[in-house]
């Protein structure tokens, strides 16, 4: 564990920003060094760092309640999934566990909070590719360290994004909406959940591969996003499909694509991204619950063991299976490997796409 920390404290000063001026400093700089901070995140990842004096409170949990973060507003995906998994915990548990929305800065403010808190178990994060995989390559000052303030605790599953626009939007397919862009460059906007967020990759992800120039409008989370395309404001949005396929089954919104290699089931009228000649944007967010970086082992497995078992009530796959969230609990072996696939797939799209804080 200590030869760890070692490697990770060397690659955190070999990632810190140069002391010379921001306008002299070579572009994708901090780009390049943070890929150093998440291959070490690969490098420790299934390894908490508890330190020695750290014990599991006797009868954990002993107090309420426990606060699950959900880094976006209400009815986003990190939302609709703290409020489908919270009452099965509660039960399993045997204390109270409420949902807090902390959205903002395409997840790091409520997984800063998170990071802060005392390691006790008492506040959990649904945490995803956004905070701890997109984050380090674009935020040179980001507020908390994605491996040792972090202990992983499970996944939950894996939710594919749709590129949508209104219903009467003069964009019929995605060759219409690319070809708008290139006809217009930088005026063609997309909706995102934040800078630094996985809609946010797939809008830059396009524009490079397309060789296009979008204009990218953060939010604090799908539902504002959703709220002023439909009013007209944007004309289109990069979304998890988890709250659109209502919206597309009504007719409000028109899908161009879906950002997968394959078909989704509910959507199976929709080419993917890969069909229309991009396969380098496809990317499927995974979902996860993480805890502060040093909460003891014997905490992190009972949260560990209560996820999992909700995950396994029929109720809970119901729900996640209208949600398009498929519940998936994963094997720390099967979790490392994900982790440094999508570690080498995000440095490379951020590198290349110029994706940056705006």
């Amino acid at each position: 564990m200590d030869r760890s920390i070692d490697v990770f404290k060397r690659a955190l000063r070999m990632a810190r920003p140069s002391s010379r001026p921001a306008s002299r400093s070579p572009p994708g700089e901090w780009i390049l060094r943070s890929a150093d901070v998440l291959a070490a995140s690969v490098a420790t990842l299934g390894s908490p760092l508890v330190t020695p004096a750290a014990k599991a409170s006797p009868g954990w949990p002993t107090k309420a309640p426990i606060k699950l973060i959900a880094t976006f507003p209400p009815g986003g995906t990190a939302d609709t999934i703290s409020r489908i998994l919270a009452p099965k915990l509660s039960m399993a548990l045997g204390t109270q566990v409420i949902v807090e929305n902390r959205p903002g800065a395409g997840g790091t403010i409520g997984s800063d909070l998170a990071a802060k808190a005392a390691p006790d178990g008492y506040t959990l994060v649904i945490s995803h590719a956004s905070p701890l995989g997109i984050a380090p390559g674009i935020y040179p000052k980001l507020p908390y360290n994605v491996v040792t303030d972090f202990t992983h605790v499970t996944l939950i599953g894996h939710t594919p994004n749709v590129l949508i626009v209104p219903a009467d939007s003069p964009y019929k397919t995605l060759a219409d909406y690319i070809a708008a862009a290139k006809a217009k460059p930088d005026e063609i906007a997309f909706g995102s959940s934040g800078i630094g967020s996985n809609t946010h990759l797939m809008g830059e992800q396009l524009s490079f591969l397309a060789g296009i120039k979008l204009k990218h409008v953060p939010y604090k989370g799908s539902a504002p996003s959703l709220q002023d395309m439909l009013a007209g404001a944007i004309p289109s949005m990069f979304d998890p499909i988890t709250t659109n396929v209502p919206h597309i089954n009504a007719g409000s919104v028109k899908p161009l694509a879906v950002m997968t290699d394959k078909r989704v089931a509910d959507l199976p009228d929709v080419p993917t991204i890969a069909e229309a000649g991009f396969p380098e944007a496809t990317y499927v967010p995974w979902y996860g619950i993480y805890v502060q970086g040093a909460t003891p082992d014997a905490i992190v497995a009972k949260i560990n063991d209560s996820i999992n078992k909700a995950l396994q009530n029929p109720d809970v796959q119901r729900q996640l299976a209208v949600a398009n969230i498929p519940g998936k609990p994963m094997p720390l072996t099967e979790l490392t490997a994900l982790m440094k696939a999508d570690h080498e797939k995000l440095t490379k799209v951020i590198a290349t796409s110029g994706m940056a804080l705006q």
